[in-house]
Formats: structure tokens, sequence, C-alpha cells
């Protein structure tokens, strides 16, 4: 590696076969860091901790920039900290102990094992989390957990008719992505689709509709049923939009009469083999029938 001048400034012998990786960090992701983290303790009001390090190297080359491009912002107001990781670390569980959120600012250096463990210690599990991931140029990345059971899911569904897998991450997701496209481009109904589907999440989570662990309880068919019923009488609910609440309010009457038939039919399906075609590559058509077994849910839905 070398800097303009040519002068070399850090070398490795290697042979032929190797694989040599080096990371670089630059300039304008930080600036872009930065400015994130400022909006982020702007709109939130809670503290925002840069898990920065002074007696590292590279990190005290970033805590110089971070504080260059902080001074461009307006801060007034703000509790933002620049803290080592375990200062930072501790400060946080503090915090959460107490029932506090925390903005922790680290980059893709510690992401991975921040949305691990925090959302591990509040709700037991890394796939009820969201990652949120601003792109410099306007656009957003959305993530969740837990990717690394869906082939024990997948074995079971095939077995049972019983889909365990947690789909809550993805609807976090969704009202995330419907909060950056009212956010980014001024979008007043995405909007309002992002409060009324919180509020839907929100009743979710209070009603516990997330997939059991055995037979006899809903799985992962009747989480998408409670969420899009909760959903629809959030929309029917709301008055900024006339238009959605006058598609949804006779979706949401319909759902609400015939929550007991559609949880009946969901469960009726479960104890026996489901064919969906292939583990790999499965019929869109099998796969379809097997994944929406209720007649009455299909029928209220094709109104839409």
């Amino acid at each position: 590696m070398v800097d303009e001048t040519g002068k070399v400034v850090l070398e490795h012998a290697v042979e032929s076969g190797d694989i040599w990786r080096a990371c670089q960090t630059k300039d304008a992701p930080v600036q872009d860091w930065v400015k994130l983290a400022v909006n982020r303790a702007r709109l939130s009001g809670m503290p925002a901790i840069f898990w920065l390090d002074e007696k590292r190297a590279h990190d005290a080359q970033i805590i110089a920039k971070v504080k260059q491009y902080l001074a461009q912002h307006d801060t007034a107001g703000l509790d933002i900290k620049i803290m080592a990781p375990a200062a930072a670390c501790a400060f946080t569980l503090e915090r959460l102990k107490a029932g506090q959120d925390t903005i922790s600012v680290t980059g893709n250096v510690l992401r991975d094992y921040l949305t691990d463990l925090f959302p591990i210690l509040e709700v037991g599990t890394s796939a009820k989390m969201l990652s949120i991931v601003p792109l410099m140029n306007g656009g957003g990345l959305f993530e969740t957990g837990a990717g690394g059971s869906a082939p024990k899911h997948v074995e079971q569904f095939q077995q049972e008719n019983y889909l365990r897998w947690d789909s809550l991450g993805e609807f976090f997701a969704l009202a995330a992505s419907l909060e950056h496209l009212a956010i980014t481009q001024q979008h007043a109904r995405a909007k309002v689709l992002a409060d009324t589907l919180d509020q839907a999440n929100g009743k979710f989570l209070e009603t516990d509709k997330s997939p059991g662990r055995k037979l006899g309880t809903i799985d992962n068919r009747g989480s998408h049923f409670y969420l899009a019923l909760y959903w629809a009488q959030a929309l029917a609910a709301q008055a900024q939009d006339s238009q959605l609440q006058a598609i949804f309010k006779p979706i949401a009457e319909k759902l609400t009469a015939a929550e007991k038939q559609i949880v009946a039919e969901l469960l009726a399906v479960q104890g026996k083999p489901a064919d969906v075609g292939g583990y790999y590559q499965p019929d869109d058509v099998k796969a379809s029938a097997a994944l929406r077994p209720s007649k009455t849910l299909n029928e209220i839905l094709a109104a839409v």
C-alpha cells in the first residue's frame, strides 16, 4: 500500500494462491456517518455514542474526523459522546436496564455484535431485530435477523405443515422502509401506511402473535393473518387518508368477523406433510397453496 507520492506505507509478503484483503475507511462515508448520527439524535432525542477508542491508531484517526465533521453540524441540545467500546457498552447497558434507548454509532465493525447482543437481552432472540442501513445517495437497506434457522424451519414445514419462522423482523422492516420512503420522497400516504403498521406491530407484540414452538398453535401463516388484521384495523381507524380508510374499513370488518374461522382453517392443515414441490426450488403453485390454506382469508384479501 502506497501513499500519493508512491512511498510504501504497508506491505506483506505473499505467495501464489494467497488471498490478501485490506479494508479502507474513506472520507465521504465518514462524513455521511457523522451526519446520520446527528440526524438520528435530533429525530429521536436519544444520546448518540461513537464507539471509538482513542488508544487505537485507527480509531484515533477516525475520532479526528468525527470531531472535524461534528463541528459542521448544529449539535445544540444533543447528547453526543465518543467512548471506548467497553465504556460505551456499559453506558448503554445501564440505560437499557432503566428502559431507555441509546444510539450506538459503530459503523460496520461492531454492528453484527450489537444487533445480536441487545435484541437477545431485550426479547430473547435476534430473530426479532431489524437493522436499518441508510445509503449515501438516499436509499436504504432494511435487514432482518436469524437466517441461520431457516433450514430447520423448512424441514419442519415439509414434515408437519407447521412453519415456525418468525417474520416480526420483516414486519418491522416494512414499516421502516415505508417511513424511509415518506421522509425521503415527502410521500404522505407512505407516512400513513408506516404509522398504521407501527401501530399494528405494537398490537402484534402486545398480543404475542409470533409462532409458537409446537403443533396446535398459530405458525407463520397465523402471524401474517394477525398482522393483516391489526394493520387493516389501524388503517380503518385513521383519519389522515380518507381513501385508504374507505378501502380498508370493510376489509377490517370482514377480517375481524372471520377471525375464529380463519384461525381454525389455518390450524386444520397442521400435522401432516406439506408438498411444496422441492426444498431448494419449490413449485410456485404448490407453495402458494401450502402457504395460503385459509379459503376465508384468501377471499377477503382478494377484494383489496
